[in-house]
């Protein structure tokens, strides 16, 4: 500000002199700037040689009053301020006639126009929560910056336009836009900004200023939007903005966060997805594809499946969506969703009078990946190995190369995958205390690509292989004990990388990395019902391995495990060749544990074929091997197993005893596989004693214990015996759908022996409702499977099958009953399992009726 010094005055360290006209009036040397009220009485403030706070002073105003007025923050002052002014300035009577005229004027003069928001080409879909939300960010009293923010193609200048009109009138001055867009560099920023505001500057160099002056004490809502490209700038003209400016708001687009003080940041979200087929009209992202399909001159609302199907595979996001449906001029949408499987190279060909990066999927990627710095763009290509997201650790090991990072490549990780989330590159979801991260389908495929154009793509596969096969192995030790649901929930969201690195130790031959891995995850494959998958794994890794002479425990462990899998899909040959493959592996190796497992493994195909002495001589062999080495996990799995084998012959007492030790063990080592089948056989065994209310109990207990560990075996018999119950109650409404959905489960996982259990199960209830023929039906589909299998039914459930057939063949003549039952066995699975009535082409979903 300037200081008092006789004649002269300071301001802004220039020092100017006062002159006087040939009229006896004052005038400084900027007189050109004369025109309008502030510019005058800058002029006489000046002239008589004082500064702001002077004349605050001697008018007995603020100071922030007279910046004000000088900078037409305050466009009208009343005649009693104008009075005061004219006497601290000692103005004549013609200057004092200057001063009011031009007061009124400026009063009377159009306040300079904003630039408006562009209005909407078409309607906006799917975005009234997104609104809704940036809205009460901004009408929040804390909010004064907020940055809608995501990858291309989100739909980000399109949500802003939206919230820019629902906002123009919470604001008393006005909303004004600024399109960034098309600028070049940072420089160009602040004249832009000034030219939508009103202000048509010749001078840059105090531009900041002069908007921040302009602004004043109004109550505005500035939008910027597309801010990606000169972020920088952007951000340090809004820190400047919002200190000088107390009622201004700022609403900004970008792909990448501005970082000043008070900036809150909304994410923008794809569009929403179909959660089903049946509800596919209702998702956002299916109502925009056909919403501008239909514009194309295509409506393809009779087609909502592969509609949904199409967004899936896009994502939600909107960009990509407008540029599939502009595609439906040529291409029928079957054809359509095929390509998208493949590649996203067909999303091109967008508005014309959009800019080239809005024209393609690819175009938008590729313009945020030009922004970022060479090892930002290393770092972003590396990262497109991880199929389906990955985790600080996994990032690190793959950038840095290092099998177990330290704290510098972790910090490193961190630090660069922070700035492409920043970017809208990567985005970071957070569950159980985990940060996991992932690219968008789209910009994991532009990723690749970059990495197949570089020498270090098959190092950094190698990499990806070798961290997942490791993880494996590490989860393997932990899936029999306490931490088994965490380590289950955490192989579950690395499936992906598993195949991922399945597939380059298959397909690169590498055989000592394709046996660890398979033989690491057969467990997982097994409790989370991936049986054909982890099956199809070890075949392929152990059709790797040479004939030698050289036994290796992970060649062992791939036979035992390719046994386990080929037993729970009741390949009962392949599984016995495959375990005593693995027992001979084992001994060899003098591995005391593996032999134990293995035995265990081949008691349950004994006591499937119905071999029950051979079955509990095996589970008793496996327990001696347990005991001796002390391993109490070991040995509660053979007292269950053999419960489970004395109840399934009859042996109820037998099995409650051996079975409840195996709970209370289980219990206490945090087994939670083994407490679930625990509970089904006591559950199981109270059935069968009549025990209703017991059993009940049991079941719930493990069916809820299995869902919550993700154990579809377990649930699919917690679920069958439940509905046995229901059943032996009359409750047969309540015994279908429990039955139903043990079905659906056991066919799921390909447990054919389980399946011909609850097929008979369900004729049992459709005879009881008066259904004969679709009893019959149902026993014939059970009686084709064991024969298939070469599994007969179980000794305890004989009693219920004998009756339910000769009930059936009773109510039925000869010929109906053999008509019905050599449907049944000639039926496929799928159609029994499906609801087919016994004649007709149709299938239900809903057996009830035919029960």
């Amino acid at each position: 500000m300037g200081n008092v010094r006789g004649n002269r005055h300071v301001e802004a360290g220039n020092w100017v002199e006062p002159t006087v006209s040939s009229d006896g009036a004052r005038r400084g040397s900027d007189d050109v700037q004369g025109a309008g009220f502030g510019g005058l009485l800058r002029r006489h403030r000046r002239d008589a040689g004082l500064s702001q706070e002077a004349l605050a002073e001697l008018a007995g105003l603020s100071v922030d009053a007279i910046a004000a007025l000088e900078r037409g923050r305050r466009r009208a002052p009343r005649a009693h301020t104008l009075r005061l002014l004219a006497d601290a300035l000692r103005l004549n009577s013609v200057e004092r006639t200057q001063l009011t005229t031009s007061a009124r004027n400026e009063a009377e003069s159009p306040q300079p126009v904003l630039k408006r928001p562009p209005a909407a080409p078409n309607e906006l879909i799917g975005r009234a929560v997104e609104v809704a939300a940036a809205r009460r960010f901004l009408g929040q009293r804390g909010t004064r910056l907020l940055t809608l923010t995501g990858p291309g193609g989100i739909g980000k200048s399109r949500l802003t336009i939206a919230v820019a009109s629902e906002l123009a009138g919470d604001f008393a001055d006005g909303v004004c836009w600024v399109q960034l867009g098309s600028l070049t560099d940072g420089p160009a920023v602040a004249p832009a900004v000034a030219v939508s505001i009103g202000l048509h500057p010749l001078d840059t160099a105090r531009l900041t200023d002069e908007i921040a002056e302009q602004i004043g004490q109004r109550a505005l809502l500035l939008v910027l939007d597309n801010c990606s490209h000169v972020v920088s700038t952007v951000g340090q003209l809004c820190a400047a903005l919002l200190e000088s400016c107390p009622n201004l708001s700022i609403l900004a687009s970008s792909r990448e966060l501005l970082r000043v003080p008070g900036e809150n940041v909304y994410v923008v979200p794809p569009l929403a997805l179909p959660l089903d087929d049946d509800q596919a009209e209702q998702s956002a992202a299916v109502q925009l594809f056909v919403d501008r399909a239909s514009a194309r001159g295509y409506d393809p609302t009779g087609q909502l499946e592969q509609v949904a199907r199409v967004v899936r595979r896009l994502e939600g996001m909107p960009l990509a969506i407008e540029l599939a449906a502009a595609r439906m001029n040529v291409m029928t949408i079957e054809e359509l969703a095929g390509e998208l499987e493949t590649s996203f190279g067909i999303l091109a060909g967008g508005d014309r009078t959009a800019s080239p990066r809005q024209q393609s999927m690819r175009g938008a990627i590729e313009w945020s990946h030009d922004l970022l710095t060479q090892r930002e763009r290393e770092v972003f290509a590396q990262l497109s190995v991880f199929v389906g997201g990955w985790t600080l650790g996994a990032a690190a090991t793959v950038m840095s190369g290092e099998t177990e990072p330290g704290p510098a490549a972790r910090a490193e990780a961190l630090d660069l995958i922070g700035r492409l989330a920043d970017k809208s590159l990567i985005r970071v979801t957070r569950h159980s205390g985990v940060a996991r991260y992932y690219m968008l389908a789209g910009i994991r495929e532009f990723a690749a690509d970059r990495l197949r154009a570089t020498s270090d793509v098959d190092e950094a596969i190698r990499r990806h292989a070798h961290f997942y096969i490791d993880l494996a192995e590490q989860a393997e030790r932990e899936l029999r004990g306490a931490n088994q649901e965490e380590w289950l929930a955490r192989l579950q969201s690395e499936h992906d990388n598993l195949r991922a690195a399945m597939t380059w130790a298959l397909q690169t031959r590498s055989v000592t990395e394709a046996l660890r891995l398979s033989g690491a995850v057969w467990l997982f494959c097994y409790l989370r019902g991936h049986y054909a998958e982890g099956s199809q794994w070890l075949e392929r890794s152990l059709a790797l391995s040479p004939p030698s002479d050289e036994v290796t425990p992970a060649l062992a462990k791939a036979n035992l495990g390719a046994g386990m899998l080929a037993f729970l899909q009741c390949e009962y040959d392949v599984a016995t060749a495959r375990l005593e493959t693995a027992l001979t592996q084992y001994k060899e190796l003098k591995d005391t544990a593996g032999t134990a497992l293995v035995l265990q493994r081949l008691g349950g195909v004994a006591r499937e074929r119905g071999d029950y002495r051979t079955a509990e001589n095996l589970h008793c062999q496996s327990y001696d091997l347990f005991e001796s080495l002390g391993d109490q996990s070991g040995m509660s799995w053979a007292h269950n197993h053999l419960g489970f084998v004395a109840w399934l012959r009859g042996d109820l007492d037998v099995a409650a005893r051996r079975c409840g030790r195996a709970r209370d063990s289980f219990r206490r080592l945090g087994d939670g596989e083994g407490l679930a089948w625990s509970l089904i056989s006591l559950g199981a065994v109270a059935q069968y004693k009549g025990e209703l209310v017991e059993a009940e109990d049991l079941l719930e207990e493990s069916l809820t214990l299995s869902q919550r560990l993700g154990y579809r075996e377990g649930v699919a018999w917690s679920l069958n015996q439940l509905g046995i119950v229901e059943r032996r109650r009359g409750l047969t409404e309540r015994a279908v759908h429990l039955l139903d959905e043990s079905l659906a489960e056991h066919r799921d996982l390909g447990d054919r022996w389980r399946t011909a259990s609850v097929l008979e199960e369900l004729a049992t209830v459709a005879q009881q409702r008066g259904n004969s023929e679709y009893a019959a039906f149902l026993l014939g589909a059970a009686d084709g499977l064991r024969e298939v299998i070469q599994a007969p039914v179980p000794e305890v459930e004989k009693a219920d099958h004998l009756a339910t057939r000769s009930a059936v063949e009773e109510s039925l003549d000869r010929r109906a009953f053999r008509t019905a039952w050599s449907a049944g066995r000639s039926a496929p699975l799928a159609a029994v399992a499906d609801g087919y009535p016994v004649q007709g082409p149709a299938p239900d979903p809903d057996r009830s009726r035919y029960l």
